[in-house]
């Protein structure tokens, strides 16, 4: 071969996943996951995780290994992506990183800041504050400590500012700081074959429909039920579609509506998603996708 990995982003709902089994069974290659959600094992109906037909064709590394109720940050990740890269080369397989997360795709490029493990108990006292006085008040007192990570942030993406504050709490950096210093990339020094996957506008809103009609049908109202006690500072609580299938389980709105809401949330994710590749990616191979009978042997022709 003519390259050491392959990196194949897109959009959710876009097809990558198929493609990254086509080309994996062409190359003897072996699959990493690259989406944020993926890592999950109770949520393989809403993250619409590989099939087990698919994970039976070529190896699957890092899905469905995290609980929802487990903290997972990119830095994590870093770490595991080098691991899953040594599983597969070592087993003289082709590493093909596939998703949707760009901050996992810097991790593997760029290689991103080790900022060391926040103390649960420091995580807890920051949640607990957090409540206690209200989301501008917290972000207020994240202001004081680190007005530059503060200033990036909005008071209402509590994500965000539990991490930048616990950060702050833990090591007595902003976390501006800790990001902007950058660690190994994970593909460091390898041959890389890059693709984007990009159907056009209304076909892959087709797609997005389609996918999440299919998931319904798959059970993913029930998925969502039993995923109704996910903490919600925890990143599996942005799982899309979760909180508002529940609310239609809860008879909050009816599954119609729940529908409607879940599918352009879905479609404005993949627009951000869309953002990031064109400011980021735009010099990786886009493949032609007017013809998908072709993509497979277009990649091939930058692989081997």
């Amino acid at each position: 071969m003519a390259i050491d990995a392959v990196l194949i982003a897109g959009p959710t709902a876009s097809g990558k996943s198929a493609l990254a089994v086509a080309l994996a069974q062409a190359v003897d290659g072996t699959i990493i996951n690259a989406d944020s959600m993926q890592i999950y094992g109770e949520a393989r109906i809403l993250t619409a995780r590989p099939p087990e037909a698919d994970t039976a064709r070529v190896p699957h590394l890092l899905y469905s290994h995290v609980s929802v109720n487990e903290p997972y940050s990119a830095g994590r990740y870093q770490a595991e992506a080098a691991h899953a890269l040594s599983v597969a080369r070592n087993a003289g397989r082709i590493p093909i990183f596939t998703g949707g997360t760009g901050l996992y795709f810097s991790a593997l490029l760029d290689g991103l800041a080790e900022i060391p493990p926040v103390p649960a108990g420091v995580r807890a006292q920051v949640r607990a504050r957090r409540e206690a006085i209200g989301a501008d008040a917290f972000h207020a007192e994240l202001a004081a400590r680190d007005p530059q990570t503060a200033a990036r942030l909005r008071s209402s993406d509590t994500q965000r500012t539990l991490r930048a504050y616990e950060v702050f709490e833990a090591t007595g950096r902003p976390l501006i700081a800790w990001q902007s210093e950058k660690g190994t990339p994970v593909l460091e020094g390898l041959r890389l074959a890059r693709f984007v996957i990009s159907p056009d506008r209304s076909e892959l809103h087709s797609r997005i429909e389609q996918r999440f009609d299919a998931m319904i049908a798959a059970g993913a109202v029930e998925e969502a039920v039993l995923l109704a006690g996910v903490d919600p500072h925890m990143p599996a609580a942005k799982i899309l579609g979760r909180r508002e299938l529940l609310a239609a389980a809860n008879g909050e709105i009816t599954l119609g509506e729940a529908k409607t809401r879940a599918k352009a949330g879905t479609r404005q994710y993949a627009k951000r998603q869309m953002t990031w590749f064109r400011n980021r990616m735009a010099d990786w191979v886009w493949p032609d996708m007017a013809d998908e009978s072709k993509i497979i042997p277009e990649m091939l022709s930058h692989i081997t």
